[in-house]
Order: structure tokens, then C-alpha cells, then sequence
């Protein structure tokens, strides 16, 4: 079969698996996923996609041997002899070698996404490191290559096109979100990525009909509906969400992946109930990938919360924990938080008591890439209060998990939403005046301060807001336990200043908070929100060191 052939017959399966037709999508790949570079990507991107869902372990192994064996199919196709610049510089490589060249880099890519979840010291998370870095290199110099060589040649020229505008276009962007002391760490000192020429060369490949286009725009996804919440600062271009999203709804009215993201866009915006329609939309779609499945449970989880009923959101936490191997214990860890917050002599469901639910949380602590995930970490320290004879209640531990996913953004559109949480807020705050005083008292005050003061900035009382942050800034000394407070207390405050116009007192605190609080609970996240601000203010993000980009 020619590369043209094979191109259509790839694209032809990535139509089945859009539609839902996960099975036939594999069939149709699998015969030729030995002998041609894209049938391997694809099968073993399809498997890889399946496997970072189930988060089985023998997926996980089993995808990573397919992606290794698809390398070895690009390996065939290349050109043999020499560096990829020495190869290059002759321009002599044929089209078949130049595809084999991005199929090889997407392969390395995927491989060290495998290998971060796979295995679990620090010399395998050093090798994923490498082969990023040298994913990285093949895209850089064949993109340099393919600039410098004019007007396209050959009829798929598009498909190689496809390949690089996502790698640059993955690279660039994801690099760009990184605090510098995290690139270091992963062996990138020195560069930087470009945010805006990486979300442009990612719009390129979503917009133009090619084989990458499904990739670039569920990275841009991605991106707006996730990325820019959780390690950013809540301001998310729903617009260019919603206008990537058309024209695949389009085209696949009832794929699931698209369902979830148009219920995520919605979510957004403030539109619960629209979204909890579109995240049960997405369940029924399909019953082949129960994976799908879990990531609408995790956002109606989350919906139901936003709307404080809380029977729902331990619902939909129940199922997680029974279905899903992503995190156990954050599961579990939410099941016990909705439920400490009915009253307390309301009927639980199923018998469960959220005191056994809550020392059952460490019991289920995993690791990924030699390390437990934060929010795992946070969930385990949180509940350990309820490890004594007679626990100390958490005050509103629904709601300070809510903030560790900047959900105080995402209802900052509906004023009931934010007026609900901050009745919680203060019920929750009368309750802890009305206990005996314990060692928790002024930690657990101080959690609640963060929260209203959030809820103050939604409401348009910013003076109010102010005075909270401020209330948890000068605690600094007295906490014991929730030593994450007072730095994302000082990230609220500068982006605060920021809406105020108060830019340079923003930049302080920001830079304040970045350089002089260390190993606290979530810190990373932290880290990549006030990195996030700090660009949005158009300030110095470096850590003295220079930074070019990439």
C-alpha cells in the first residue's frame, strides 16, 4: 500500500473512533500496524488514549510495548545513516523518510507519557526526560528544514504539515505553562516555550484536514477547558473552545469526547444544569469505553457540588471509586468530604459513615512516576485529623478540594452559586466558634477565610476579599497543619491587585509568594498558578537565570 493509501486508511479508522466505533477503529488498524509508520501510531495512540483512561497497569505495559514496536516500524523508514541535521542538510530525503521522521518523534512523545506512568524511580523518569527532549530535536530541526524549503511538495504534504504543527504547536504551549524551576528539573533549563506561537501552530493543525487535526484540537481542549483552571488563573477563552468544538460536533453529533467537552465549555460559562445534560449525554453515547464514562462522573461530580447537593456529588464519588483506578483515595477522600457535609442527623446513603471513609483514605494512596499524585498527598494529610478516637471535624472539606480545582472560578458567572457556598461558608464559620477550642481552631479559621474571601471577589466586594487574604497572610506564624494557605492567600491577593489595577503591588506579592514558601502541600500547582499570573502581568517569570525560546 502507498503512503497515500495508507494515510486513508488511517484517517478512515480515526473516523470509526470518533464515532464511537472504538473496536472497529482497532480492527481496521491492526492488520497493517507492522508494516506501515501510521497504522502503528495510530493503533498504538488509540491503545495509549485507552490506557491513561483505565489506568490498569497491564494497559499501561501493553500500550507501551505497542508504541515501542510502532518506533521500531518509523525506525525502518528512515533514512539510516547519520544525525537528523546531517540527514537534512543533504535534501535528498524522500517523502516517505520526512513522514517517517515526525511519526518517529510522535512515537518518543508518547512513549515518555507512558513511561511517567509506568514506572516508578527516578532513572526511568530520567529516560522518559530523554526521549522528550529528543522528541523534541526531531521536530525542531525537520520544522527548520521543511521553512527553509519553500513552496510544499508531494501529495501529502498536509499530513506532514499535521505532524509538525502539533509537535511544535505541544511543545511550545506545554512549555510555556512550566514555572522555570520545574524546567530545570526536567532538563530544560535555558528554554522557554512560546504560548501564542504554540497555540497558533496548534490551531493551524486542528483547522486543516489532516490526520493530527483531532490531536491539536483536543490539546487546544485541553488547553481552554482544563489547563487554563487547574495551572492557571481561571480565565479561560471559552469562545475558542466552543469554535474548535463546532465543527466536530458537526460532524460527530454523538461522539463522546466532544459531548464532554461541549458539557466542560458549558460548565464554564456557568451553565450547570446544560452541562450535567451534556456530561449524560456523553455516558450514553457509548458503552464500549466505560473510561469515557469516568471523566463525565468526575465533572458531575463537580456540577452537583457547585450546587451544594451534596447526595449527588458523593454519588457520582461513589462510582468513581468503584469503577475508575485514576485515584482511590481522592475518590473515597470526596465521598467522606459530601457527606460531612449534610447535617449530622440526616441519613447517609448505603450505611456509609464519613468518618470510616475518612481513615480509609491513605489505604489507597498509589504512585505515579515514583511519586504520589499532590492531590493524593492533600486528600492523606487532610484526613488525618480522623485517625483520633474522637476526630476534629473538617469544616467545609468539600469546598477547599473545590478550590485546590479553582472551581470558585468556575461559578464566578453565577451570583446564587457563590451566594450558596458563601452561606456554607458562614454556617460552617459559626459551627467552629460554637466548638471547643482544639489545635486545629486557627488552621481550619483560616481555611474558611481563603474561601470567603474568593467568594467576596466573585460578589464584586473586593475590600472584603482584601481583608480575608490578608487575615490568613498575617497567620503565617500561628498555623501548624495548612501551611499551603498562606501562599495561594498571597496568589489571590496579587491577582485581586491585578483587577484593581493595582499591577506593581500585584507583581510584589506574586514574587513574594513564588520565591519565599517552599515543600507545602500542592506547591507545584501553586507554582504554575502564580507562574500564570505573573504572565498575564507581563512580569519576569525567570528564576535569575536566562531563558530563550524555543
Amino acid at each position: 500500500m502507498t503512503l497515500q493509501g495508507c494515510l486513508e486508511e488511517c484517517m478512515e479508522a480515526l473516523d470509526l473512533f470518533l464515532n464511537n466505533h472504538f473496536s472497529e477503529s482497532l480492527d481496521k488498524l491492526r492488520p497493517r500496524a507492522k508494516d506501515s509508520m501510521y497504522h502503528a501510531l495510530i493503533y498504538a495512540t488509540v491503545l495509549e488514549m485507552q490506557a491513561m483512561m483505565t489506568f490498569q497497569h497491564e494497559d499501561i505495559v501493553s500500550a507501551g510495548n505497542t508504541m515501542k514496536c510502532a518506533q521500531e516500524v518509523c525506525q525502518r523508514f528512515r533514512r539510516k545513516s547519520g544525525s537528523l541535521a546531517s540527514k537534512l542538510s543533504g535534501d535528498d530525503l524522500c517523502e516517505e523518510q520526512l513522514h517517517a521522521e515526525v511519526c518517529y518523534a510522535e512515537c518518543l512523545l508518547q512513549r515518555a507519557a507512558l513511561t511517567f506512568l509506568q514506572d516508578e524511580n527516578m532513572v526511568n523518569f530520567i529516560k522518559g526526560g530523554i526521549k522528550v527532549r529528543n522528541s523534541y530535536l526531531i521536530y525542531k530541526e525537520l520544522h527548520t528544514f521543511v521553512q527553509s524549503r519553500g513552496p510544499p511538495t508531494g501529495p501529502n504534504h498536509s499530513q506532514l504539515e499535521g505532524g509538525l504543527f502539533f509537535g511544535i504547536g505541544a511543545f511550545n504551549l506545554t512549555l510555556s505553562l512550566f514555572p522555570a524551576r520545574i524546567l530545570k528539573i526536567l532538563e530544560f533549563a535555558g528554554f522557554s516555550g512560546d504560548k501564542e506561537y504554540g497555540l497558533s501552530q496548534l490551531h493551524q493543525g486542528a483547522l486543516s484536514h489532516n490526520l493530527r487535526s483531532m490531536l491539536c484540537a483536543l490539546l487546544l481542549l485541553c488547553y481552554y477547558t482544563f489547563l487554563s483552571f487547574i495551572l492557571g488563573t481561571g480565565e479561560a477563552d471559552v469562545a475558542e473552545a466552543e469554535g474548535l468544538l463546532k465543527p466536530f460536533r458537526l460532524r460527530y453529533p454523538r461522539g463522546a469526547i466532544f459531548l464532554f467537552f461541549a458539557g466542560r465549555a458549558e460548565e464554564i460559562k456557568g451553565n450547570i444544569d446544560e452541562a450535567v445534560a451534556l456530561f449524560e449525554d456523553g455516558c450514553k453515547a457509548q458503552q464500549a469505553w466505560k473510561q469515557f464514562h469516568h471523566m463525565c462522573y468526575w465533572e458531575l461530580m463537580w456540577c452537583f457540588t457547585y450546587k451544594r447537593l451534596w447526595k449527588m456529588a458523593y454519588f457520582y464519588a461513589d462510582l468513581l471509586s468503584q469503577e475508575s483506578r485514576w485515584s482511590k483515595a481522592m475518590y473515597v477522600y470526596m465521598k467522606a468530604a459530601c457527606l460531612s457535609m449534610l447535617p449530622q442527623g440526616e441519613a447517609r446513603p448505603f450505611g456509609e459513615n464519613e468518618v470510616d471513609l475518612f481513615r480509609q483514605v491513605p489505604s489507597f494512596k498509589q504512585k505515579i512516576a515514583g511519586k504520589s499524585p499532590p492531590t493524593e498527598k492533600f486528600a492523606i494529610r487532610k484526613a488525618r485529623r480522623y485517625r483520633a478516637s474522637c476526630p476534629v471535624r473538617l469544616p467545609v472539606p468539600v469546598l477547599e478540594m473545590m478550590y485546590m480545582w479553582n472551581g470558585f472560578a468556575m461559578i464566578s458567572k453565577r451570583p446564587e452559586l457563590t451566594k450558596g457556598m458563601m452561606e456554607t461558608l458562614l454556617q460552617a464559620e459559626r459551627t467552629l466558634q460554637e466548638t471547643p477550642a482544639n489545635e486545629y481552631r486557627l488552621d481550619d479559621t483560616c481555611v474558611i477565610q481563603l474561601l470567603k474571601g474568593l467568594c467576596f471577589k466573585n460578589q464584586g466586594k473586593m475590600q472584603a476579599a482584601e481583608e480575608c487574604f490578608n487575615t490568613v497572610y498575617s497567620s503565617e506564624k500561628k498555623l501548624k497543619f495548612d501551611h499551603y494557605l498562606v501562599p495561594n492567600a498571597l496568589l489571590e491577593l496579587g491577582l485581586l491587585y491585578n483587577d484593581l489595577g493595582r499591577r506593581e503591588e500585584a507583581i510584589k506579592i506574586l514574587q513574594k509568594a513564588k520565591h519565599n514558601y517552599k515543600e507545602y502541600s500542592m506547591e507545584s500547582r501553586t507554582q504554575f498558578r502564580i507562574h500564570a499570573a505573573l504572565l498575564k502581568l507581563k512580569a519576569d517569570t525567570s528564576d535569575q537565570g536566562e531563558t530563550t525560546a524555543l
